[in-house]
């Protein structure tokens, strides 16, 4: 088992792994999410895969297989009339394949996103998870994260 950057060489993986994140929202809220459809395109991946402030992290089995990824962004306010000026990592998206879950990937994976954060000199981690997600926030309870803060709506 690896975790490291992702590459080129895992975007149809990771496509795919999309896919599944997003049939996930377009359940809990067919209103707002697309079905059969992925946040980012083939040529975005490669983008984000080569930027250092959008890593990308891949979790790999012993077959060179990837079964999940941790979609990360590096946030900083510099100079900000409101806030201080810490470093941030927020992860856009953790997913786990439906066929590898269970297995302790996502906790390895933000494990790893966390030692990254740190040897980064974040201050935190944050992340937005869909209300109508309760088991991604079960597991981010586990792993010590506290509401930051809500967002609300009120659909007309």
């Amino acid at each position: 088992m690896e975790i490291r950057r992702a590459q080129t060489k895992d975007i149809d993986t990771v496509l795919d792994l999309l896919h599944q994140v997003l049939h996930v929202h377009h359940e809990a809220r067919p209103d707002l999410f697309k079905d059969n459809a992925t946040k980012y395109t083939r040529d975005q991946l490669a983008m984000m895969f080569a930027d250092d402030s959008t890593p990308v992290f891949v979790y790999e089995d012993d077959n060179s297989q990837v079964l999940g990824y941790a979609f990360c962004v590096m946030k900083q306010a510099k100079n900000d009339n409101i806030l201080t000026d810490i470093k941030t990592v927020y992860i856009d998206d953790i997913c786990v394949g439906e066929n590898s879950r269970g297995k302790g990937i996502a906790t390895a994976l933000f494990e790893y996103v966390r030692s990254f954060a740190l040897s980064e000199g974040c201050y935190n981690i944050t992340l937005n998870v869909w209300e109508g997600n309760p088991g991604a926030i079960e597991f981010y309870k586990k792993m010590q994260m506290k509401p930051q803060k809500y967002g609300m709506e009120i659909i007309l």
